[in-house]
């Protein structure tokens, strides 16, 4: 049950990263083999991390024209996985992720401010099974060559978002905040500076 709980934790923490990352990404395919969303909560204290295996983004990405940049990630819920198996299917059932209702998790940037050099706040709304919330997620950008990667770590909690019902809300055992750390890839065009 312990190990379930953190999988949910993290899997809520791999969504808000990904919606971080994609919102500076020019119009480009992300490169899905460079990519990643991950999610690390502590349960019993214990920091356990764990993996979204799929997701997409559109993405329209120019430092030097921010009011017009803006972004969409949509995230498979079901495509979490843990490490284990029993814990990755609970973790998709009505408690957690209730991937069966709610199969996708969304970001829609509203905005992007600069923070420094490379660095972006990426202002939006994430929604994740059903409720909807406003946040801003820090961000790191950089070309390599073609491609624009994207990276940064965001800290949620999981009660915001019902991640974790009934039992699962006491945040003694599973704790209430989660780390979602995100790199993304896009392959094609760098975004102009």
């Amino acid at each position: 049950m312990k190990r379930f709980f953190h999988g949910r934790a993290l899997a809520v923490s791999a969504v808000l990263a990904t919606a971080a990352l994609a919102s500076h990404l020019a119009v480009a395919q992300v490169d899905a083999a460079k990519s990643s969303v991950t999610a690390v909560a502590r349960q019993i204290g214990v920091p356990m991390e764990g993996k979204f295996k799929r997701f997409d983004a559109t993405v329209n990405f120019n430092a030097a024209q921010l009011a017009s940049s803006h972004a969409r990630v949509e995230i498979d819920m079901a495509s979490f996985e843990i490490g284990d198996a029993v814990t990755t299917k609970e973790l998709r059932g009505k408690d957690w992720f209730d991937t069966a209702k709610y199969p996708k998790a969304t970001f829609v940037s509203s905005s992007i401010k600069p923070a420094g050099t490379n660095r972006y706040e990426v202002a939006g709304k994430l929604t994740i099974k059903g409720k909807t919330v406003d946040m801003v997620v820090p961000a790191t950008y950089r070309a390599e060559g073609a491609s624009q990667v994207f990276e940064g770590t965001l800290p949620i909690k999981r009660n915001a978002f019902n991640i974790g019902d009934g039992e699962w809300k006491d945040t003694s055992v599973v704790a209430d905040e989660v780390q979602i750390k995100f790199r993304i890839v896009t392959a094609g065009t760098a975004a102009k500076k």
